[in-house]
């Protein structure tokens, strides 16, 4: 059920709760009472995010729309030809937007999931990025709020952005500035976030004041976001785990300078109900079919063999937060070497490390891998890996066969191999002059984007590796 149903269906339950209230004991009123708090303060966490701006905007919607005047041949005379909503629809395509929920379909793409769009002082409509650019995408084909965004083509619409800001005498945003000397991303569907937050800390004291600074060295690389569902069970954030979990911690990526420590103290409550929101969040259900007992003989499989890490699920399900040592893991080192205990430390000594009980929270300094995330809802977060170098759960169980250079064919599910549906290539095409479609190859041989590692599934047989699969449709 998507989060506003859910947020619905709760609201109605607690209304027959309220009507036979007389017959409740106090404990379970108690509870009822919790879960409308809950429910509320959830509610208002995702309307903050689809309306709430926290950074300077990034560009008006006359720039998004007409956007398609840079775009490369034949692209940009079938948008010609078309209406301006099919044309807003392509843009949507091109840049792995999806439109909100409560958009009403007449309307349709209407605006974005991913940018707050407000008015401005002139009339027009202005578009400032939310957290959902990255942490809100599809799951094969159908919007999903918190699902990664494995489409979002950050890079390619920045510098289309800034073209057609050229070509109406806009003004550039500070996103327009800083692209020409950060890279924001190499593959469609990755960005370069971690880069982002360890820049603009280093500009900050403990107390969120700005200050002159050198500037840091930063290790440009490629991440694929993790689905918000992951976040009630993990208590601690990021694929290292090296920060205790808090709704300050969510706060750091909008360190702009713009933004000085009083708006940190006007806001904490917003982010409060922002964390209420990303707690409240559960996977989609698979929607395939399942072999019962396959699938029953993929749940022995994996609890003697991937549990340890994984967890354990069901009613009575357990997740251990198990970091696992980089030289027994073996996957890709960069994200791991690119926060150096410097870098970590001056997080540890912010105001973002205060947790909600005014305590200064655990920070570790110098991780020694990453930690195994749940499986909660796997068939839906494809690709995998922390840098999303892997494009099915077919090809984590079986390392000899993942591709080298890839990219997605289809917004359907490969239900074979559960993941994406991929073809494998030898080389990126010279003859493919469009960025957007080149961006749209993975190639694992590049700085960070190594698909190695994780090598388990070597140990079990053909057959317990197909029984795994199934069952890992079912969590």
């Amino acid at each position: 059920m998507l989060p506003m149903l859910r947020f619905i269906a709760l609201l109605a339950a607690l209304m027959v709760f309220e009507a036979i209230g007389t017959s409740l004991l106090p404990a379970q009123t108690a509870r009822a009472d919790d879960a409308s708090q809950a429910s509320g303060a959830a509610r208002r966490g995702y309307e903050l995010l689809v309306q709430q701006p926290f950074l300077p905007p990034d560009f008006s919607e006359e720039v998004f729309d007409n956007i398609w005047q840079v775009w490369p041949q034949p692209l940009r005379d079938q948008a010609r030809e078309a209406t301006p909503q099919r044309r807003r629809a392509m843009a949507f395509e091109r840049y792995g937007l999806t439109p909100r929920q409560e958009t009403p379909p007449a309307d349709l793409p209407g605006d974005p999931l991913q940018y707050v769009v407000t008015q401005s002082a002139d009339g027009g409509r202005q578009w400032t990025m939310n957290c959902f650019t990255c942490h809100g995408g599809e799951v094969y084909g159908k919007p999903y709020p918190g699902a990664p965004n494995n489409r979002f083509a950050l890079q390619t619409m920045t510098e289309e952005l800034r073209a057609t800001k050229f070509r109406l005498a806009q003004p550039l945003s500070r996103m327009d500035l800083g692209s020409l000397v950060i890279p924001l991303g190499t593959t469609h569907g990755t960005t370069n976030a971690v880069v982002f937050g360890v820049g603009l800390l280093s500009r900050r004291d403990a107390d969120l004041n700005v200050i002159p600074a050198t500037a840091p060295d930063l290790v440009h690389h490629d991440m694929d976001a993790p689905p918000w569902w992951y976040f009630h069970k993990r208590p601690s954030m990021y694929i290292d785990g090296f920060a205790e979990r808090g709704h300050r911690g969510l706060m750091q990526f909008t360190l702009v300078p713009e933004n000085g420590p009083e708006f940190y103290h006007r806001h904490e409550a917003d982010f409060r109900d922002i964390y209420a929101y990303l707690t409240s969040l559960r996977p989609p259900k698979y929607d395939g079919p399942v072999d019962p007992e396959l699938a029953s003989r993929g749940a022995a499989v994996f609890a003697s063999t991937c549990a340890s890490c994984h967890g354990t699920y069901g009613a009575e399900s357990h997740y251990p937060n198990v970091r696992v040592p980089l030289d027994e893991l073996g996957t890709d080192p960069v994200r791991l070497a690119a926060l150096s205990p410097p870098g970590r430390q001056r997080y540890a000594d912010s105001w973002f490390a205060i947790g909600p009980d005014g305590k200064r929270q655990q920070t570790e300094l110098d991780p020694d891998g990453y930690v195994a995330p749940p499986l909660d809802g796997v068939w839906a977060s494809a690709p995998y890996f922390h840098n999303g170098s892997v494009p099915t759960l077919w090809h984590v169980l079986h390392p000899e066969e993942r591709p080298t250079i890839w990219r997605r064919t289809a917004d359907e599910m490969d239900r074979e191999k559960v993941g994406l549906q991929v073809e494998s290539v030898a080389r990126i095409p010279l003859t493919e002059t469009d960025v957007a479609a080149r961006r749209q190859y993975f190639d694992t041989r590049k700085f960070g984007k190594a698909n190695a590692g994780h090598l388990f599934p070597d140990e079990l047989t053909a057959d317990e590796k197909r029984a795994v699969l199934e069952y890992l449709k079912t969590l």
